[in-house]
């Protein structure tokens, strides 16, 4: 079995100086499983208050971040038997609930939503590009019980970690899927 790799993207973390040691890392090795643990938001503001640095901030790291380490350990995924990457986001993402107002009670920042959204839109092309070589996935893990989780939030975190596990050993063909662990499937 390959090796597995995880970006747990913060700023600094991204950066391509990091991006090409964690390529360098995996030089010669196969990757089955990435993770694209991307979580940047910004303060919940009201219209005229929102900074468009926060909202190109977030889209850097949510969505560039993982882009950037797709593009340079693509020739480890190639190389393992059944890969996956696997970018955690956020039912706040899907634009049929936003559209449907699912999540208006919210407080939730534009720059998280958008940002999200974003990275849906690039797991969707990743499936795309890499049809029948990789599946791509989209995981929502829950509304976990961390710093940037909601007043409701309460799932163990590692509890989303076993499901996430269980998941991607399930053999699961599908791709691009829109996952929320541990309930159906979520509308992009």
């Amino acid at each position: 079995m390959g090796r597995p790799a995880a970006c747990h993207c913060s700023h600094p973390r991204c950066s391509a100086p990091a991006i090409r040691r964690a390529a360098v890392n995996h030089r010669g090795r196969s990757v089955d499983v990435l993770i694209n643990n991307a979580a940047q938001g910004a303060q919940h503001a009201e219209l005229g208050d929102i900074a468009a640095e926060g909202v190109l901030n977030a889209v850097d790291v949510n969505v560039a971040g993982p882009l950037r380490l797709v593009q340079a350990i693509l020739p480890n995924l190639l190389a393992a038997p059944d890969p996956v990457i696997i970018n955690v986001t956020s039912r706040l993402g899907s634009m049929a609930a936003q559209a449907r107002g699912d999540y208006a009670e919210l407080s939730t920042s534009y720059a998280y939503k958008i940002s999200k959204a974003a990275q849906n839109m690039l797991t969707i092309s990743l499936a795309h590009d890499l049809a029948g070589r990789v599946r791509c996935w989209a995981v929502h893990p829950g509304k976990l019980a961390t710093e940037m989780g909601q007043a409701d939030a309460s799932k163990d975190p590692r509890v989303a970690a076993r499901a996430l596990r269980e998941l991607v050993n399930s053999g699961d063909r599908m791709s691009p899927r829109f996952v929320s662990l541990g309930a159906a499937d979520l509308a992009w």
